[in-house]
């Protein structure tokens, strides 16, 4: 198994886990909780903000700045509706009551606490199209850079059978502003039906970094570096959360040159049909 794929290890309570140490990286943290009903779980967030999402299920939360009761709506993310998203800053303890089985992921960055305790909800998150034919996939933007935080980045993308996203590949790895940013980021994957896969290949220019990876339900991806496409099959839908952080909050990106021109026959096909 490549290095980058960080596997599910358990079916309950902590599943999967990512921390700055284990990935050898700076800023991004990332763990998922799967809870049976009524369940409970105190969470620290120490020095760090933390968005809670609620992947699927139903629970009920409480911090030291508020309380929220029967959060949730999609027992499943394929259902393809935006969760509800609570955010923390450092500092606070999140109680969480399970009032479903129920399944979070918390995304997490060093922050100073500089912002307040709120929950974000369905009706709150942008969803957007992104990319054409073959290569079109579907958007939560679950705390883009319109939504406040102090690092975190958090979106998760709904990949049709037979298509690819992220793609053209791009990276974000050099902090060379206006240009691009450098932005830490994990691949939380799901996949329909569970037994299936998807392809994800993580590449640098010099091939210093080149890992083609066949990903199962549940695992995550590390990508400390380079371009990261990722390919769904026939017969099988992909879900992946993305979580980014890094020294400077913005998503600026550069795209493999190799691959670019897949933009401009997007944009002929858009002139033509306009006409």
């Amino acid at each position: 198994m490549s290095s980058l794929i960080v596997p599910s290890t358990a079916k309950s309570g902590l599943t999967v886990q990512v921390t700055p140490q284990s990935a050898g990286w700076e800023y991004v943290g990332f763990e998922v909780y799967k809870l049976s009903s009524t369940e409970q779980l105190s969470y620290e967030t120490a020095h760090q903000e933390v968005a809670v999402v609620v992947v699927s299920g139903i629970v009920s939360f409480k911090t030291a700045q508020g309380k929220w009761e029967n959060v949730g709506k999609r027992m499943s993310v394929f259902e393809q509706i935006p969760p509800y998203v609570l955010y923390v800053p450092p500092g606070d303890v999140i109680e969480v009551t399970a009032n479903t089985d129920a399944e979070l992921a918390f995304c997490k960055a060093p922050a100073k606490g500089e912002l307040p305790a709120r929950l974000i909800t369905p009706d709150q998150i942008p969803t957007e199209v992104r990319g054409k034919g073959n290569a079109e996939r579907y958007i939560h933007n679950l705390l883009p850079e319109s939504e406040q935080a102090e690092a975190l980045l958090v979106v998760e993308v709904f990949t049709p059978e037979g298509h690819w996203s992220s793609y053209p590949p791009h990276r974000h790895d050099e902090l060379d502003l206006p240009n691009q940013s450098l932005l830490e980021e994990t691949y939380y994957h799901k996949v329909e039906p569970e037994h299936g896969f998807v392809v994800q290949h993580v590449y640098t220019d010099d091939r210093s970094l080149d890992e083609l990876m066949a990903v199962k339900n549940d695992q995550v991806v590390l990508v400390p570096k380079g371009y990261h496409p990722v390919s769904a099959p026939p017969g099988y839908r992909s879900y992946y959360l993305n979580v980014m952080a890094g020294p400077v909050r913005t998503w600026k990106f550069y795209n493999d040159k190799d691959h670019e021109w897949i933009f401009n026959t997007w944009n002929s096909d858009v002139v033509k049909e306009e006409k």
